[in-house]
């Protein structure tokens, strides 16, 4: 069966521009189904190692749709593919070992995404692959910078169920992958369905390796912790450097913040691709068909060949000042020097805000707190929140609900400068910027849970 079927002309005269010897006749193409089995086959034969099919209108990828189609409007179905990395390369203490595998095999995902748009192509198939990981829309961070959620999409195509480390585990190749996707504008035969179980042991060796204590063993994710410590030379990380940069006054004050192996290491991550600083978290997962058996085998031998080396290299873990990552480090890796660092996530509107909360939360810092707050922002953007924080946990929801413990009201821009340390609070105070109403005692324990 073709996969293309082709319609004769329509019968009109073409547009006069189209009579030019260098167009070429236009025909119209309506497109069927493409063969689910010829369009696998393609995606194996550009390099993937495995590849579902996912329908546009999946109800798990409701949350990525409105970025999906403004990429590529036409999207009918997603392809998600896994590409296998070297595992022991990922397990080494040498992370400069690590990043090489991750940079090539990143390389060799978007360039396997590449072919595959470029065969769809010739058979008048129209494809779009978004990046494995950057280039991203930096002009919307710190908000959402990615086109499409790999893991979203890779867990819906069959490629196997996010583990408590946060990584998709594939049933065969464990974590030990990288994932790409490719938009295309047909529809697909057949398409896939998730597994029906999770690969993941739930051995908690992630939570024992991760040096910053982002991962709890009932399955929390401090998302705040692995963002500043993994994702040092990332994102926000820079710009913390370039704070410092910016705030010295010689090259010795410069050195005081900044060792020369820091400088070094950021220049590297310029060079040649920003470095994770960990990601022990894959390196230890045992899960997947292909990995598991040393695990089974000799599970004391395997945390002594794979978890010990990691914990015990000596590193810098950068923190957050205050923070539950500072506190767990501290008691868990006292072998570990720690540095303090700014809180990057700095959000660039009131729904920024709000949306960001639940990234920088403490849960630990938050204990015995219970208490709710009432938020109303005023000036450019209008908002009314409520934020209540008990039993360790975070409710945000918009408009005031119950009775408020503290009140704040704050004009909007003044309140993002403050956030960004641009204004003082003492200033906003006297200006009427911003009001607070209610005991200062509630004021503390907020500013406990998101320290910055």
């Amino acid at each position: 069966m073709s996969l293309l079927t082709e319609l004769p002309m329509a019968t009109h005269k073409p547009a006069l521009q189209l009579q030019h010897p260098s167009v070429p006749k236009p025909s119209i193409k309506v497109r069927g189904e493409i063969d689910q089995a010829w369009l696998r086959n393609l995606c194996l034969e550009a390099g993937a190692d495995d590849v579902g099919f996912v329908e546009i209108g999946r109800p798990n990828l409701e949350n990525d749709l409105p970025d999906i189609l403004n990429a590529f409007p036409h999207t009918k179905t997603l392809i998600s593919f896994v590409v296998r990395m070297n595992r022991e390369p990922i397990r080494s203490p040498a992370r400069s070992v690590a990043n090489l595998e991750f940079h090539h095999t990143g390389d060799q995902v978007n360039d396997i995404a590449r072919t595959i748009v470029k065969r769809l192509e010739i058979q008048e198939i129209r494809a779009l692959n978004p990046a494995m990981g950057f280039p991203m829309e930096m002009d919307h961070f710190p908000g959402k910078i990615w086109v499409v959620s790999h893991k979203t999409v890779a867990v819906a195509a069959g490629l196997g169920q996010m583990g408590i480390h946060r990584n998709v585990i594939h049933p065969k190749f464990g974590n030990f992958i990288l994932l790409g996707t490719v938009l295309i504008d047909a529809e697909v035969t057949d398409t896939s369905i998730p597994i029906d179980y999770n690969p993941c042991l739930e051995c908690k060796l992630c939570v024992a390796a991760c040096p910053v204590g982002a991962i709890a063993p009932d399955g929390h994710f401090n998302f705040s912790a692995c963002y500043t410590h993994n994702y040092r030379e990332f994102m926000g990380g820079f710009s913390d450097w370039v704070g410092n940069i910016a705030d010295s006054g010689s090259a010795k004050q410069y050195r005081q913040k900044v060792t020369d192996a820091e400088s070094s290491s950021m220049w590297q991550s310029l060079s040649f691709g920003a470095n994770y600083k960990a990601a022990y978290c894959m390196a230890v997962c045992p899960a997947g068909e292909d990995v598991i058996q040393p695990f089974t085998t000799n599970r004391k031998e395997f945390v002594g060949d794979v978890v010990k080396p990691l914990q015990h290299k000596k590193e810098i873990l950068y923190v957050i000042p205050g923070s539950d990552a500072e506190t767990y480090a501290e008691k868990r890796y006292p072998h570990k020097p720690i540095k303090h660092v700014g809180n990057s996530l700095r959000p660039r509107s009131i729904q920024g805000f709000l949306d960001g909360l639940p990234l920088v939360f403490q849960r630990k810092k938050s204990a015995g707190v219970e208490a709710t707050y009432h938020f109303t922002f005023t000036g450019q953007e209008t908002e009314e929140a409520t934020v209540i924080i008990k039993n360790q946990t975070l409710q945000i929801s918009k408009g005031h609900h119950g009775e408020a413990n503290f009140r704040l009201t704050a004009d909007s821009q003044t309140w993002l400068a403050f956030l960004a340390k641009e204004r003082h609070l003492l200033w906003a105070l006297l200006t009427r910027k911003i009001r607070i109403k209610g005991s200062l005692k509630f004021l503390k324990p907020f500013a406990l849970c998101f320290p910055s």
